[in-house]
């Protein structure tokens, strides 16, 4: 008997140690090594690809100026002449951002950078009320931005004096968002933008840059575009460490340059690193990165992210957008503009049909309250997925992702060449048995066509027994013909947003 409940006990204790924190099986158990054939077995955990939404909050000192873009930083020191990162010139009479901050705050040698940081105080930030709505709004995870290219860390830093416990709000506000994150049961991330801190700044006589006193702001002068030196990649490197180590995020996210090819030497120690933490913390862990230059990640790696942009068919590995609710601007700012929810809706929708989550972003001011019309914006998103939740969370590509008359461009900065789906268009996705057919839009005659699903169509295996509105009891009108499946649905809880068809065959 003893035996047997020592054998009971140890099966007991190898089940529990492969579970994660929340309950759901580890799928990357074996611990990586510092190369691309064992960080091959690596898989996205379901628990991420169930997720679909999350939220990006880009804050920082930058918010203060609150003026065209979170790229402030970088333009104000550009008084002639605005170079493109390949080092092409763009713009011969030199930055409206750079006049601004002249006319505004003054001489760049008097007031840089560095003094908005004392301005930044977050004195209404509030981490539980912040995800209270993140949560409302259908999200699954939160990725504050840990440090962006100016270098300021949003953390109580071990390699840097510039941060936010010791500088401005003189708070850990990664710290803060941790704990009420996971209190409310979500996902924690971290993003890191600090790899373009090296060529971010202009280093020019007569300005704060060029003063040896702030180099660690500002990274230490150097040739213009010159790649990172040994010195800057270890600094780079430890503060990644620092934020994994300290905070234990169940996301890492990295901007652009950690493509450039000083940084390729890092990346299987990075995600070996990371993956083999996540082991330790008992629980599967996210790493995300870009491929502005080229992909030096191996597909399957680790998770591919698409700046404002999507895909233009099914991945075979899980991916995701990145955009913001603003169409101008990740960071808060006196001229942002939203886009409507209907719209981040339809890319949602999208996204999740080619096997993708969204990372979508919001721009808090400098005091730390969320602008109302980003608050409006999120609830109207998290009211739609209240009713259709259940043909977006835990599903799962279908056969072909959609059909329709309207194409969708693909790649990085693509968003703004889209034009709006209709109720001729529909995405397609799966669960639990179910197939769901979301119509981009609300047809005026309340009649959809489904072509896919015509008779006699190699997509369908087997007969539809059922289709319903998703949120809504009462069975749908449909019939199955040659040219497709007729469905007729009068009116809809969300009126002029897609409307979602839960599909049963036998």
């Amino acid at each position: 008997m003893k035996r047997l409940l020592l054998s009971m006990l140890l099966v007991g204790l190898l089940f529990s140690s492969c579970m994660d924190r929340k309950g759901s099986t580890m799928v990357n158990n074996e611990p990586f090594e510092e190369d691309w054939n064992s960080l091959a077995k690596y898989q996205t955990p379901d628990w991420f690809r169930d997720a679909k939404l999350g939220i990006f909050i880009h804050w920082g000192p930058y918010s203060v100026p609150a003026f065209q873009s979170e790229w402030y930083p970088r333009l104000m020191y550009m008084d002639s002449v605005i170079w493109s990162p390949t080092g092409e010139l763009q713009d011969k009479n030199g930055s409206s951002v750079n006049t601004h901050h002249v006319e505004k705050y003054g001489d760049l040698g008097e007031f840089g950078y560095k003094d908005f940081i004392p301005m930044f105080k977050a004195e209404k930030f509030n981490a539980v009320e912040w995800v209270d709505l993140f949560k409302k709004a259908g999200a699954k995870y939160v990725v504050p931005v840990a440090e962006h290219h100016d270098g300021f860390a949003m953390y109580k830093s071990n390699f840097t004096r510039w941060n936010s416990a010791d500088m401005g709000p003189k708070r850990d506000i990664l710290g803060e968002m941790s704990k009420a994150t996971k209190d409310a049961g979500l996902y924690l991330g971290a993003s890191s933008h600090f790899a373009f801190n090296w060529n971010y700044f202009t280093h020019k006589e007569g300005f704060d840059t060029a003063d040896p006193e702030y180099a660690d702001l500002y990274a230490r002068a150097h040739d213009h575009y010159a790649p990172a030196d040994k010195e800057f990649l270890e600094l780079w490197w430890n503060r990644t460490q620092d934020i994994i180590d300290n905070y234990q995020p169940d996301i890492l996210w990295f901007d652009f340059v950690l493509d450039h090819e000083e940084f390729v030497p890092y990346h299987a120690k990075l995600a070996s690193y990371y993956y083999n933490k996540g082991i330790d913390w008992n629980k599967d862990v996210v790493l995300q990165t870009k491929n502005f230059n080229y992909e030096t990640f191996p597909e399957g790696t680790n998770v591919l992210d698409i700046e404002r942009g999507k895909s233009a068919d099914i991945r075979k590995f899980p991916w995701q957008t990145d955009t913001s609710i603003g169409t101008n601007s990740w960071c808060h700012t006196v001229d942002w503009n939203s886009k409507d929810a209907n719209t981040l809706i339809d890319d949602l929708i999208d996204i999740v049909s080619k096997n993708g989550n969204m990372l979508l972003n919001v721009g808090p001011k400098a005091d730390g309250t969320i602008p109302q019309d980003q608050a409006d914006i999120l609830l109207e998103i998290g009211n739609w997925l209240s009713v259709n939740g259940d043909a977006i969370y835990g599903t799962r590509p279908w056969s072909i992702f959609g059909e329709g008359p309207t194409e969708v461009k693909t790649g990085h900065h693509t968003e703004g060449k889209n034009k709006k789906l209709t109720a001729n268009d529909f995405r397609f996705t799966q669960k639990d048995g179910k197939i769901y057919v979301i119509a981009m839009d609300i047809a005026e005659n309340g009649k959809y066509l489904v072509k896919s699903f015509a008779k006699g169509s190699d997509l369908c295996k087997g007969e539809i027994k059922s289709v319903k509105m998703v949120g809504m009891d009462k069975a749908c009108e449909w019939q199955v013909g040659e040219s497709g499946l007729t469905i007729k649905a009068e009116g809809n809880g969300d009126a002029n947003y897609a409307c979602a068809f839960e599909i049963v065959m036998i």
